[in-house]
């Protein structure tokens, strides 16, 4: 079978092709001396002179390389262009010179985004002879009014490429600024102008409107934004600030869920807010959240938090935090969370100790906020974040301000309500001893920790007492189990038979799943709980593998386990931990040429090139069953020689939760309307 070089991805944002997860063999070529060879034959003799290299002008640099600038050409790096447009007017709201911003999106897919600030620049740029500043803006990349602090306190577009990157990778951008007493208008093309800035009508309003289109030439053809995630951005915007109203506006004809055609955001309370919707109908250990807002007078430092905690956890995860610097979201964190987080354990810890509760010691930063659900937003001047994204923030002053700002209102909002504080002080001792516990545990041996499991009878457990480097497989049917036992490292692979379909939880009623004996002895076999109580490290194995026939029974098993792990422990798919086995359908042969393909696609790739002009003879398997074990061990389980698929999850999980309600839910309506708006990609797999 051939090796692949890339790794698949199910349910993620990239599209990667599958993976061998063994490096591809390498050639060895023998060095032979040879004579020094001059600075001057030098480019004679390597083939390698000045006019190799290439200099890029303008905004080509991000043509050619855009998963530089905006991480890649994926629906998440798409929709950063309007993260990086309307993060421009953000900054105008915070600075205190807009009010309003306006989120359009049209039929014809042009996104619009207009504030009520001061407007674009447009007076000739003084290094630019001839150029407007609203051209060199939008045409140069590393311009702005953001690096020295002059005409913005705090803001998130700060390395000057956000705006000129949009217009380079859009194949249309009409920019409108209200400016000095007039309108200017100016348009533009994959970053380049389409003419001069034009002087407009006389106008007494103030603003700037940035109209785009996302270029199919770098996107894909048919590319377009999706309104129910622009809506999710608009209105997290909204609740970071205040002071705004954002007012949302979508065609009809674009809207294919419950987003809604308008709406008005404004959130004169911000986060606490966010948390309220986020937690209207959640269990809460404390009557009220811990939130507040704090500003250093006379300085450029705000910090705006809110965090509650539960024992019932927030859907699918027992918590979250969520973070912001200068109103862009932070998803991997950094030195705000890192101060927010010691904080938190730091006024818990002072708390224990003043009521005289001797177990406050145990508790670390990881309990407090284990089962918390956390906003925090800060406003700092010239933040440092790690790449153009802004995914993370690095800025060691954003720690010691959050620090700063929470030590003493924490203190206060504890000892004002000794009840609500004694409760939650318990409830993350509790954590702490849970962790403890785990750790204790953990430390046990695998050998002797296997001894004591009760096991499933139909498992065949590997022999190796490390969890690192084993695998579990789980297969379709017995026979295929018997097939996997034969063709298995024992050292390393373990083998689970599962009784074909299984539950799909997507479904079912809790009382159903819980008491469903196939999943039970999965759950054993893995060693793990399902719900709020999985925990990664209580994993018996590294990689769970569902290895199902290659056809449509074997897609429908694998969706249904796919669905469980999804809903019982997302966890387990966020760390890289489930695969899909690629075993093939067709067996190729001619004279002693052996090829196996994947599937029907695959297989007419191999006739028209290994098999060009011949006539092998093709065998197609009916399951895993029906392959010797030196097969499916030569195809499918042999870590040299298979291929593997990750199952991985997007950044943004909503799409997903959607999707696999939509299909495996309980409202057959969901999957007919799926169907409907789906049916016309389908037509190239009907026999029509």
């Amino acid at each position: 079978m051939p090796k692949a070089v890339a790794q698949a991805s199910l349910f993620d944002d990239s599209s990667a092709a599958p993976a061998s997860d063994a490096p591809g063999p390498e050639t060895a070529t023998d060095a032979t001396p040879s004579a020094a060879v001059s600075p001057a034959e030098a480019p004679r003799a390597g083939g390698y002179s000045a006019k190799d290299i290439e200099v890029l002008e303008g905004l080509e640099p991000v043509r050619k390389r855009p998963g530089m600038y905006i991480g890649g050409t994926d629906e998440r790096a798409l929709h950063h262009l309007f993260a990086e447009v309307l993060d421009n007017a953000m900054d105008e709201a915070v600075a205190g010179h807009a009010k309003v911003i306006e989120v359009r999106l049209d039929a014809e897919g042009v996104l619009t985004v207009k504030d009520d600030g001061r407007g674009i620049p447009v007076d000739p740029h003084p290094k630019h002879p001839g150029k407007s500043a609203l051209e060199v803006i939008m045409t140069v990349l590393h311009s702005g009014g953001k690096f020295s602090g002059k005409a913005y306190e705090t803001s998130g577009g700060l390395h000057g490429v956000g705006v000129s990157v949009v217009n380079a990778l859009s194949e249309s951008v009409e920019v409108t600024a209200w400016k000095d007493g007039f309108e200017w208008r100016q348009a533009f093309s994959r970053g380049k102008p389409l003419g001069a800035i034009e002087k407009g009508a006389p106008s007494r309003k103030h603003g700037t409107q940035i109209a785009f289109r996302p270029d199919h030439e770098i996107f894909g053809e048919g590319v377009a934004f999706k309104p129910a995630r622009l809506y999710r951005m608009a209105r997290s915007k909204a609740y970071l600030f205040g002071g705004v109203e954002i007012r949302w506006t979508c065609d009809p004809s674009r809207i294919h869920d419950q987003t809604p055609a308008e709406a008005v955001f404004r959130f004169p309370n911000g986060l606490a807010d966010f948390l309220a919707e986020r937690v209207k109908s959640v269990e809460t250990v404390t009557p009220e959240p811990f939130a507040g807002r704090y500003a250093r007078p006379g300085e450029a430092g705000k910090v705006e938090w809110a965090v509650t905690w539960t024992p019932a956890g927030f859907g699918e995860a027992d918590g979250f935090m969520q973070s912001y610097c200068n109103t862009v979201p932070t998803p991997e964190g950094g030195t705000h969370e890192a101060g927010f987080r010691a904080a938190l354990t730091r006024g818990l810890k002072q708390y224990a100790e003043l009521t005289g509760e001797k177990r406050g010691g145990l508790i670390t930063a990881e309990d407090v906020v284990a089962q918390a659900g956390a906003l925090v937003s800060v406003f700092i001047s010239n933040p440092e974040f790690q790449g153009q994204t802004k995914e993370k923030l690095s800025s060691s002053e954003a720690q010691r301000l959050v620090e700063n700002a929470l030590r003493d209102p924490f203190d206060h909002w504890l000892t004002a309500q000794p009840k609500a504080a004694n409760a939650l002080l318990q409830f993350v001792i509790e954590r702490a001893e849970e962790r403890l516990k785990r750790r204790r545990d953990k430390e046990v041996a695998r050998a002797s920790a296997t001894r004591k499991l009760r096991l499933p009878g139909k498992l065949a457990d590997c022999s190796g007492q490390a969890t690192d480097g084993t695998e579990i497989f789980l297969v379709e049917g017995d026979s295929a189990g018997g097939s996997a036992k034969q063709a298995r490292d024992r050292r390393t692979q373990a083998i689970l038979p599962l009784r074909g379909k299984i539950l799909n939880v997507a479904s079912a009623s809790s009382d159903k799943t819980g008491g469903n004996k196939e999943l039970a002895d999965l759950l054993l076999a893995l060693g793990v709980q399902g719900g709020g109580k999985f925990r990664e490290e209580d994993l018996r194995y590294e990689r769970v593998i569902i290895m199902t026939d290659a056809d449509v029974d074997g897609a429908h098993i694998a969706s249904l386990l796919i669905t469980f792990f999804y809903r019982t422990m997302p966890s387990l798919i966020r760390a890289g931990r489930l695969y899909l086995a690629l075993p093939p359908l067709f067996r190729l042969s001619h004279g002693g040429k052996v090829v196996y393909a994947r599937d029907d696609a695959h297989r007419d790739e191999l006739l028209a090139s290994e098999f060009k002009g011949k006539k092998p003879e093709i065998s197609r398997f009916k399951g895993l069953g029906e392959m010797m074990p030196a097969q499916l061990k030569e195809t499918t389980m042999d870590p040299k020689r298979r291929i593997l698929a990750r199952v991985t999850l997007p950044r943004s999980e909503e799409a997903v939760a959607d999707l696999v309600e939509a299909l495996m839910g309980r409202k057959p309506e969901l999957r007919f309307r799926f169907i409907q708006e789906n049916a016309e990609f389908a037509t190239a797999d009907l026999d029509v």
